[in-house]
């Protein structure tokens, strides 16, 4: 689907509302170009199985004053068979009114009584809108371009009740965004953009309802910001960044301390924990492979008392080889 994007101006709804009445337009033409030729077809089948049933075609002078009769009873009909796809319906009005939502499929008009005001797609659309240079709440102008997701569900209130539908739900959808930019910051703005558009989209919801019109979701696309605020929203962003990261660092030093404290009770409850604990200290620093160790003396005693390494061994030995 292609967007029919708006110029400064506003006249997108204009000319996306020229492209749809085109459309149509094309259809019907079509529809007109194939029942002609259709009926031609006809006449041409019946003239030939005359030709080639020479006994059962008699010529009756009659007919010729008959003829113009035919003629204008043909072209009275030919434009009554009507025909719309399945996501279309055709609103007929009979002598100016309402008459009925006809379609899909192949239909018939009354002649000179009935006409199709207008064909209405039930397809969803797509239209983008731009809220151009808004002030927000904290006094920003900004440029806000958004989608707006639309379908039509009642044929009938879209035409009888709203001049024109398509216009009517874009300039309604600019309004509620620029209502929605005025009453809140950027900041605001820039952090909470889906709940605001949730927030636009009921708000616009309610106004089309009453036209058979759906609005299923705005999407905001784009948010421009003059150039001098871009530096210092950056500025602000690492600036959070840094604080949240800090934070983020102090909890963790708690949570460890709070961990080292109980293993200091469970310590100081259990001394062969650790005494183990220190043996595995020290059996680390060896696996690093360093050449030097510092050892509390309280430490290097009570391993000599125990012998844990066979360091008195050890010395004996080198003694006697000595």
């Amino acid at each position: 689907m292609n967007l029919i994007k708006p110029n400064r101006n506003g006249e997108s709804c204009g000319s996306a509302r020229d492209l749809v009445k085109n459309a149509h337009s094309d259809g019907i033409k079509r529809d007109f170009i194939r029942v002609k030729i259709f009926v031609l077809f006809l006449c041409a089948a019946g003239f030939v199985a005359g030709q080639r049933l020479p006994r059962l075609w008699i010529f009756d002078p009659s007919i010729l004053t008959a003829l113009p009769a035919i003629l204008a009873a043909a072209v009275l009909i030919i434009p009554s068979v009507r025909k719309v796809d399945e996501w279309e319906r055709a609103i007929v009005l009979r002598f100016g009114k309402f008459h009925q939502v006809k379609g899909p499929g192949l239909f018939f008009l009354i002649p000179l009584a009935d006409r199709i005001a207008q064909i209405v797609d039930l397809r969803i659309r797509v239209t983008d809108f731009s809220a151009q240079e808004t002030l927000t709440g904290d006094s920003v102008t900004v440029t806000v371009d958004a989608l707006c997701f639309w379908l039509v569900w009642d044929p009938q209130k879209a035409i009888l009740e709203v001049e024109d539908y398509t216009g009517a739900v874009v300039l309604s959808a600019k309004t509620a965004l620029r209502n929605a930019i005025s009453s809140q910051d950027l900041s605001t703005f820039l952090e909470h953009g889906e709940v605001i558009q949730k927030r636009i989209q009921e708000e616009v919801d309610r106004k089309t309802t009453e036209w058979g019109i759906t609005i299923q979701h705005i999407e905001i696309t784009d948010i421009q910001i003059p150039e001098e605020l871009q530096d210092s929203l950056s500025r602000l962003a690492q600036a959070e960044r840094e604080k949240k990261g800090r934070i983020l660092l102090a909890e963790a030093e708690i949570e460890i301390a709070k961990k080292m404290e109980e293993a200091v009770t469970i310590y100081a409850k259990n001394e062969p924990a650790m005494k183990l604990k220190i043996l595995s200290i020290l059996n680390e620093g060896l696996k690093a492979g360093n050449s030097m160790m510092l050892v509390p003396n309280s430490i290097t005693e009570e391993l000599k008392a125990k012998d844990i390494f066979g360091l008195e061994a050890l010395t004996e030995l080198r003694r006697e080889k000595e």
